[in-house]
């Protein structure tokens, strides 16, 4: 569309190899106790922190399921960031599918928008990006209050591009569920997205909404977060959408003139450096997220030199919204820094299916290319292409990795957790 303007920055996430499973070094963090008060009275300790689960899902390792921070440091190896709070965090390599890190990786928690990454995953490849729609009054049924909004209007049209920037930039509820109507309603997505959820193996998600509103019996978990942002990554257009930091969003239609325009955001801070953090050195995405039942929750992608690393931070304890973009660039320095000096905690497990045929493979509607056959036996993934642009600061160059997933590993589910919630 060329009224629009967009800037792009893409990062594409890999196949992934058996990690090495090993004892963890650190504990998990306790909360301090607060000083006396004016008075001279002892301070009163904060409240229990929610506790985590004794046991959680051994997907992708042993070591993932167990509580606390999973993390074995090698001579020369740079210590673990200090006074992190999450409550839930991963560091993985986003090739090798290596988990450098892990802190209650299986956590089941409430995932905020994040959950829109899977959304996106799962419907984005059966809808053209240049298909259009007109907005009815039905498609905004169910938008829940206080919902962040791109701006759609009953009774204008939008084409597939138009919401799914929308959806990643603004993480308009309102694009979601227009989106959601175009895909056959809320009930058949919310049932394919969890369909889709078990076939890359994120047994941790349970879906109650397309759009990550917070409801009860809605949980994801940074191990699954981190799967379902790997294989969005795998799309040429789930890429460009969460690599877009701004862009020109349809406004008002009047009769005999042209359809107005408005210049919308990228909410991720990493990106834009809004709210006073600084954006992060090689980000190119993914999705954050903010409701009252999750706290703030964020998975990231980000590349320095040859090293493309994925973060998921849920629901640090500590600070404002900016928290969870210090945790995860603290997290990223450390990740690229200890890459080589650290043994692998747990591995990013592939799609039960090789070629996750429908929804994990590239998007053939869009992007017109057919999905890559599987690797010759013992085979890896081998980079392809570079392309891509640049806003200002960001200067984030792009890449393509072809999906490949080793045979042998076909239908292969380790330690799978059949059990949803």
């Amino acid at each position: 569309m060329s009224a629009k303007k967009t800037a792009l920055t893409v990062l594409s996430a890999a196949l992934l190899v058996p990690a090495m499973l090993v004892t963890p070094a650190h504990a998990a963090p306790t909360a301090p106790v607060p000083p006396a008060d004016g008075k001279g009275q002892p301070g009163k300790a904060p409240a229990a922190a929610p506790a985590p689960p004794a046991s959680m899902s051994t997907v992708g390792g042993s070591l993932l399921g167990q509580p606390g921070t999973q993390v074995n440091l090698l001579p020369g190896a740079p210590a673990l960031p200090a006074n992190l709070t999450g409550r839930s965090w991963i560091v993985a390599d986003a090739e090798s599918g290596e988990v450098l890190a892990a802190h209650n990786a299986h956590w089941r928690l409430p995932p905020a928008s994040t959950m829109k990454m899977l959304f996106a995953d799962t419907v984005l490849p059966g809808l053209p990006k240049d298909q259009v729609h007109k907005v009815t009054e039905q498609d905004m049924d169910g938008v829940g209050p206080g919902s962040s909004l791109v701006g759609v209007k009953e009774d204008l049209e939008y084409t597939v591009h138009d919401l799914w920037l929308g959806v990643f930039l603004r993480s308009g509820n309102d694009a979601v569920h227009v989106l959601s109507a175009m895909n056959g309603g809320i009930d058949k997505t919310v049932k394919d997205m969890q369909a889709h959820a078990e076939e890359l193996q994120a047994l941790d998600t349970h879906v109650m909404s397309p759009d990550g509103y917070d409801a009860p019996e809605q949980v994801s978990s940074a191990y699954d977060l981190t799967l379902i942002a790997r294989s969005g990554l795998q799309k040429k257009d789930f890429r460009e959408y969460c690599g877009t930091a701004e862009a020109k969003f349809p406004g008002r239609q009047e009769d005999g003139k042209p359809r107005e325009y408005f210049e919308i955001q990228n909410t991720n801070r990493l990106m834009t450096g809004a709210g006073g953090i600084s954006p992060y050195k090689g980000i190119a995405g993914v999705k954050n997220g903010n409701t009252t039942m999750a706290g703030s929750t964020f998975t990231g992608a980000a590349q320095q030199g040859a090293r493309k690393l994925l973060v998921t931070v849920m629901n640090p304890g500590a600070g404002g919204i900016n928290s969870v973009y210090e945790e995860t660039a603290a997290l990223f320095d450390w990740g690229f820094a200890a890459v080589g000096k650290v043994k692998p905690v747990g591995e990013l497990v592939p799609p039960k299916s090789a070629d996750a045929t429908p929804f994990g493979s590239p998007a053939q509607s869009h992007e017109n290319k057919p999905s890559v056959a599987a690797a010759d036996a013992g085979g890896i993934g081998t980079a392809l292409g570079v392309a891509g642009g640049a806003l200002g600061i960001l200067a984030v160059g792009a890449f393509v990795v072809d999906r490949r997933w080793p045979r042998g590993r076909r239908n292969r589910a380790r330690d799978r957790d059949e059990e949803l919630v």
